[in-house]
């Protein structure tokens, strides 16, 4: 079943193309200086990158490897439900492998924030009816309602997606139990290792090979110093480590939308946490002002009257260039599967 969730939970965004074209040509005597601006992607809309991530959505059920090659940047990452960093490449080749038999979907509650000019957050609720093929071709009832995110970044003429992610929404005071273990596979038989390792998605889905930026350990202590502050319920800290603008996924597919939304749920008293811990950060510029975190953070406690002793949660933050201080604009936290 962890493999089951952790192929089925592997969705991708869509591209938003809005090219708006430089100032008309000088019809005067100047006309030999005509602007040769190159066109450049309009700021998106809700109602746009919903119908967009829609068509996303349909060409993933279809396996239809080719529409992602445009839409997803070449920095694009997703986790897996073990943490795994899938690049654009090992995404791209995973989704080929995709085989569902979708009755149907439902995409509701979008939401869109903006990191900075060029970079938005979007996330949206989905609603599934149907099955998708795990990585040994049985079909799996796909998990629904979710909760989806996605990083879009201006590229040139058009928006592209540098993250997707997906939470199953679940109540926090009635989680469901984790996975059973995987059964044990039987080794393939020496004549049948070739055919065995050549066709899944499991197989073509390799780890990137990219290597984490020079403010990999300054976001690493940033972001421990925002779970210390959440452990404390600290708003004044919290505060002060926050961007303008605040959006966050956490592990029960629960969305926040804004700041205050944020810091009120933060400093709540659901959680009563004894200590965290934040590794395994690798973190990518998405511009010189902006960078990406994928991280491992642990939390002893409890949460929702539920004990959370030593649970492991994936995720990646977002963060934004204020002056000398990279502030938190957006998260999704994940439980590990």
């Amino acid at each position: 079943m962890k493999k089951t969730l952790q192929f089925i939970l592997l969705a991708a965004a869509s591209t938003f193309v809005a090219a708006c074209g430089g100032p008309a040509a000088n019809t005067g005597a100047n006309n030999a200086n005509t602007n040769t601006t190159k066109p450049v992607a309009a700021a998106p809309n809700v109602d746009a990158l919903m119908a967009l991530e829609k068509q996303a959505n349909e060409a993933y059920s279809k396996g239809d490897s080719n529409f992602f090659e445009g839409m997803l940047s070449d920095k694009f990452v997703i986790l897996t439900g073990g943490g795994q960093r899938m690049d654009k490449a090992a995404t791209v080749k995973m989704i080929a492998g995709v085989k569902c038999d979708i009755k149907s979907m439902d995409l509701t509650e979008p939401a869109m924030s903006m990191i900075d000019a060029d970079t938005y957050a979007f996330s949206y609720k989905a609603t599934w009816d149907g099955t998708c093929n795990d990585p040994d071709g049985k079909p799996v009832k796909v998990p629904s309602p979710v909760r989806s995110a996605s990083i879009w970044v201006r590229s040139g003429d058009k928006w592209q997606a540098v993250f997707h992610g997906e939470n199953l929404i679940v109540d926090p005071k009635a989680p469901p139990p984790p996975p059973a273990p995987a059964a044990k596979k039987e080794e393939p038989k020496k004549d049948d290792k070739t055919a065995a390792n050549s066709n899944t998605a499991a197989n073509t889905a390799t780890p990137a090979r990219a290597t984490p930026d020079a403010n990999t350990d300054a976001l690493v202590k940033v972001e421990l110093a925002l779970w210390e502050a959440w452990k404390e319920h600290d708003a004044k800290k919290l505060d002060a480590l926050m961007a303008k603008d605040v959006s966050f996924v956490n592990i029960f597919g629960t969305y926040l939308g804004t700041r205050a939304d944020a810091l009120k749920d933060w400093t709540g008293t659901g959680c009563d946490v004894k200590s965290v811990s934040v590794t395994n950060g690798f973190a990518s510029a998405l511009s010189p002002t902006v960078e990406m975190l994928t991280r491992k953070g642990t939390a002893d406690g409890t949460c929702g009257g539920q004990k959370i002793g030593g649970t492991v949660i994936w995720g990646v933050s977002i963060y934004v260039k204020d002056g000398d201080a990279w502030k938190f604009a957006f998260g999704m936290n994940s439980p590990a599967m």
